[in-house]
């Protein structure tokens, strides 16, 4: 399946919420949340090794109207209501599409 849209984020918790944000990003993959969708091809987060309240996470999505259909459902909005007193700031993003790679977890 190829990927459409793409981009990577990172996102800053407050102090000391790094566990929660790492929390929150693991439901994606819950069932019935985005991450399981056939649409998402890439689902991949990470925690900065120098700052443990930093997240970095990329996405990859077959397009992006697919990624917009699936994020304005009551589960992926679940989740990104669960930021809102979590970060620091704004999350920064930037676009990509992904064309290769490996992932083994």
């Amino acid at each position: 399946m190829n990927i459409g849209y793409g981009f990577s984020s990172t996102m800053t918790a407050k102090p000391g919420r790094g566990d929660e944000l790492i929390a929150l990003l693991r439901r994606g993959l819950d069932e019935g949340n985005p991450a399981t969708s056939e649409h998402c091809i890439v689902y991949l987060f990470s925690r900065s090794a120098s700052d443990p309240d930093v997240a970095h996470i990329i996405e990859g999505w077959t397009s992006e109207e697919d990624h917009h259909r699936i994020f304005a459902g009551p589960e992926a909005q679940a989740i990104v209501a669960g930021f809102a007193d979590l970060l620091a700031k704004e999350p920064e993003y930037t676009d990509l599409t992904p064309v290769g790679g490996k992932a083994v977890l």
